[in-house]
């Protein structure tokens, strides 16, 4: 396969759909060989988990003439709310009230200020205005986090609200994000994956596909998926349009996902395994999908 997919957002993906139910750490010599099935070489891999760990994401640790990168607090909670969204079968229903945050941060501090701005537009954040962004999804959390992490709470301010015009929430929403084109991204994606998924689900059924094969589909199922958390600001059912097409994408991503869990498990524990210092969860791989049937039945 030739490299086509970014190294940093591939050992992003690998962590978040694997490393994270093995302790959140993994040998460099695993990570190296589970990216040379996309085509990445290890001089790309040692660069980007390098970049990852001077961003504050991951840490390493030798332990004897093996390095180990291992995901901070910072790069844990990222993997957990960023699966908390992937991982969602159905929009889920609203309290009624806005999110606001407002923030003057002063010119010295731009770099600051751009970083939180596209931390804002992943939480799900929209911008209303100048320095003015709006949710109706429940981020106090996010937000303290942000302030914490930016140390910027003498420059902003955050309100919940009401709506009380003279528009319409759903008139917010339109100011906010263009969700005509977030649909289309959505139908593009079943149009591509609802075929493969049939075609896959019959392979895996006969036996002619091997567990590499599914472990490079599936990720590269993720990966392809996760790309909606920087578009999709993952709005209650009660401010999307008649013919959304989210909720029908993520339950094609759940079944495809399932269809190919337990033979890239396989794999990926096998490579895992191999020339690993680290002890090795002694359990069956329902546990790597338990996000997805959680989301689903409970």
């Amino acid at each position: 396969m030739e490299k086509s997919l970014n190294t940093r957002s591939m050992i992003f993906t690998l962590y978040g759909d694997y490393v994270r139910y093995y302790g959140n750490v993994i040998w460099i010599g695993s990570l190296i060989r589970l990216l040379k099935e996309f085509g990445h070489n290890e001089q790309s891999v040692r660069a980007a988990i390098s970049r990852m760990n001077k961003q504050g994401w991951v840490q390493s640790e030798k332990r004897g003439n093996k390095s180990y990168y291992y995901l901070t607090d910072i790069g844990k909670e990222r993997m957990e709310e960023a699966a908390e969204r992937i991982y969602k079968i159905t929009s889920h229903s609203w309290d009624g009230k806005w999110r606001i945050l407002m923030y003057t941060i002063p010119e010295e501090k731009r770099n600051i200020r751009d970083e939180l701005r596209q931390e804002l537009v992943w939480s799900g954040f929209g911008s209303l205005s100048n320095s003015c962004w709006i949710s109706p999804n429940k981020l106090e959390k996010q937000v303290d986090n942000l302030i914490e992490k930016y140390d910027i709470t003498s420059y902003v301010n955050f309100f919940i609200s009401d709506y009380v015009g003279p528009h319409s929430d759903e008139h917010l929403v339109n100011n906010c994000w263009d969700l005509d084109e977030i649909n289309e991204r959505y139908e593009e994606f079943i149009q591509k994956y609802s075929q493969k998924y049939v075609i896959d689900k019959n392979k895996i059924a006969k036996g002619t596909m091997t567990d590499g094969e599914c472990f490079v589909e599936r990720t590269i199922l993720v990966h392809e998926y996760r790309k909606f958390l920087f578009i999709d600001p993952g709005l209650p059912a009660e401010l999307l349009p008649d013919r959304w097409l989210g909720d029908s994408a993520a339950t094609l991503f759940s079944d495809y996902y399932k269809a190919l869990a337990e033979p890239s498990n396989r794999f990926f524990r096998e490579i895992f395994q191999e020339g690993n210092d680290l002890e090795v969860p002694n359990q069956d791989f329902d546990f790597l999908t338990h996000d997805l049937m959680v989301k689903k039945d409970g």
